[in-house]
C-alpha cells in the first residue's frame, strides 16, 4: 500500500477504475459487474474509483453493493464531484456521454460549496457507505474560478471535519492539475490518459511538481481507453476512433513487446507505474477474465531490452519510461 501525499490514505499500486462498471460503451450486467470487482479483491487490488458520472450513478451503485460484504477498514474508495445528478424523464439513453443506461438522470455541472456536499451525500447513498477516502474534483476545465473559490474550500473543510482522508482533482489535461498541486494543498491528482507510451504530457510539469510539492498522483486510461489493451481498426483513443497512424505506431509496439517475450499490455501498466510520483494506476477492467489479466500484466517483469529497442525505434522518447 502507498499513502497519498500527507494523508493517513493509502492505495494498492494497482487499482480498479470502475467507469465500465456503469456500462461505459457497452452494457455489463450486474452479475459480470460484481464479479469483476471479487476479481479484484481475490488479486489483492484494494483501491476503488468511481463517480456518479459513470452510468449516472450505476458505476456508485454496482461498486457499493460489491463491496459491501467486505470489511470497510480494508479497502479505499474515491468519488468525484462536480456533476450533480438531478432526475430527467428517463426517455431516450445516454450513449451520447459514453454510457448504455437509460437516461433517468441529467448532470448538472456545480462546483459550489453547497454542490460538493450535496453531491458527495448522494454518493454515499448510492454506494451505501458511511464514508468515501477521497474525492476529487472531477473535469473542471471550464469552471475553473468557481472549483478553485468554492469546491475547493469545501474539499478542504470536509477534510479537516475527517469526513474525507484524501482531496484532489480529475482531469484528462496536465496543466489545470499542475496549479492544483502547486498553489493548493491536495494530497492527490487523478490525472487520465496523459502518462502512457503514447501520451507524455505529464511528464513535463504535472509528475515534477507532484514530485517536489509531496502530492502523489493516481493515473488513469494508462491504455488510453483501449487501444494500448488491444491495438485493433476498431479500438477506440481517448474515447474516439483511432487514427490510422496511430494506430500503425501502436502496432509496431505491439511487435516489439512479442520480440522480447512480453505484451503491450504489460509495457503499458509498467511504464504508468514506473514513476516515482505515481502512487496507483488505474486500468477498467470489465469482467473478471479482464480483471485477471490486468493483474498478470501488472506483476510480469518488461525487459529492459524491450524499452531499449522502443526508444531505438524513436517509438518512446528516450528520456521517458523504465530504465
Amino acid at each position: 500500500m502507498t499513502r497519498l501525499g500527507r494523508s493517513r490514505v493509502e492505495v494498492t499500486p494497482l487499482g480498479f477504475g470502475a467507469a465500465t462498471l456503469g456500462n461505459l460503451y457497452r452494457p455489463v450486467d450486474d452479475e459480470q459487474a460484481r464479479g469483476a470487482v471479487q476479481a479484484a479483491w481475490q488479486r489483492g487490488i484494494r483501491y476503488f474509483d468511481t463517480a456518479p458520472h459513470y452510468g449516472l450513478g450505476l458505476s456508485e451503485r454496482r461498486l457499493g453493493a460489491a463491496l459491501r460484504d467486505h470489511d470497510r477498514a480494508l479497502f479505499t474508495v474515491s468519488t468525484k464531484v462536480g456533476r450533480r445528478l438531478e432526475p430527467a424523464d428517463g426517455t431516450g439513453d445516454d450513449l451520447a456521454h459514453g454510457f448504455a443506461v437509460p437516461a433517468a438522470h441529467r448532470r448538472v455541472w456545480d462546483f459550489s460549496a453547497d454542490g460538493v456536499r450535496r453531491t458527495l451525500e448522494a454518493s454515499l447513498d448510492r454506494l451505501g457507505l458511511d464514508r468515501v477516502d477521497i474525492v476529487y474534483l472531477h473535469d473542471p476545465d471550464d469552471h475553473a474560478e468557481q472549483a478553485f473559490r468554492e469546491a475547493y474550500p469545501a474539499l478542504e473543510k470536509l477534510r479537516a471535519e475527517g469526513v474525507v482522508g484524501a482531496i484532489g482533482a480529475g482531469m484528462n489535461q496536465t496543466a489545470m492539475l499542475t496549479r492544483f498541486v502547486r498553489d493548493t494543498d491536495v494530497d492527490v491528482v487523478l490525472c487520465a490518459g496523459r502518462y502512457t507510451l503514447l501520451d507524455q504530457s505529464a511528464g513535463a510539469e504535472l509528475l515534477p511538481a507532484a514530485a517536489e510539492h509531496g502530492v502523489s498522483v493516481v493515473l488513469g486510461g494508462v491504455f488510453n481507453s483501449g487501444l494500448l489493451a488491444d491495438p485493433t481498426p476498431e479500438s477506440t483513443y481517448d474515447y474516439s476512433r483511432v487514427p490510422p497512424r496511430l494506430l500503425d505506431r501502436v502496432l509496431r509496439m505491439k511487435a516489439v513487446a512479442e520480440r522480447h517475450g512480453t505484451t503491450l499490455r504489460a509495457a503499458a501498466l509498467a511504464f504508468a507505474s514506473a514513476h516515482p510520483a505515481v502512487a496507483s494506476v488505474l486500468p477498467g477492467p470489465r469482467s473478471a477474465p479482464e480483471v485477471h489479466d490486468c493483474a498478470d500484466q501488472f506483476a510480469s517483469a518488461v525487459p529492459a531490452q524491450f524499452w531499449h529497442e522502443l526508444r531505438e525505434s524513436a517509438l518512446l522518447p528516450r528520456e521517458e519510461g523504465p530504465s
